[in-house]
C-alpha cells in the first residue's frame, strides 16, 4: 500500500461509518429532515463507490464495511440524531483532508477535495439544525 491508497482506504472507512450513521439516524430525525437524510446518505454511498473504484484501479485492497459501527453518542431522539450526523460528517472531513495531504496523483487529490467540500457543506447543514454557531469552520478536517 502507498500513502495514497492508505488514505483512500481510510476515507472508505469513514464513508462506511457515515452511511451506517445515516441509516440509524433515519429512524429518529423529524419527518421534515428525512428527505435530506436520504439525499445525504445517497451522496455518501456514491462517494464511497468512487473511492472503491480508485482503490480497485490502484490494485489496492478495499476495506470491507463492518457489520456495525459505534456511534459517538446514543441516538434516541431527533437532537441526538442530528449530533451523530454532524459527527459523521466531521469524521469524513478529517479523512478527506488527510487524503488531500497524502495524495500522490490528481485523481486522488480531486477525490479528496470533492469529499472535503461536500462533507463540509453537509456538516454546516447539521450545525444549523443543531443551532451551533458558527455553522462553518475555517479549516474543515483539521483535528481538534
Amino acid at each position: 500500500m502507498t500513502a495514497t491508497t492508505d488514505a483512500l482506504a481510510a476515507a472508505v472507512n469513514a464513508e462506511n461509518a457515515a452511511i451506517f450513521t445515516y441509516g440509524v439516524s433515519t429512524a429518529f430525525v423529524s419527518a421534515a429532515r428525512r428527505d435530506t437524510v436520504a439525499e445525504y446518505a445517497a451522496a455518501h454511498r456514491a462517494r464511497r463507490d468512487e473511492l472503491v473504484a480508485a482503490l480497485n484501479a490502484a490494485k489496492a485492497t478495499v476495506p470491507e464495511s463492518a457489520a456495525g459501527y459505534t456511534l459517538p453518542l446514543t441516538v434516541d431522539d431527533s437532537v441526538s440524531a442530528v449530533k451523530a450526523l454532524l459527527a459523521a460528517e466531521v469524521d469524513c472531513t478529517v479523512a478527506y483532508r488527510a487524503l488531500l495531504e497524502r495524495a500522490e496523483n490528481s485523481v486522488a487529490r480531486r477525490l479528496g477535495l470533492d469529499g472535503l467540500t461536500d462533507s463540509s457543506v453537509r456538516a454546516g447543514t447539521w450545525r444549523v439544525a443543531a443551532r451551533i454557531s458558527p455553522a462553518t469552520v475555517a479549516f474543515p478536517g483539521r483535528p481538534g
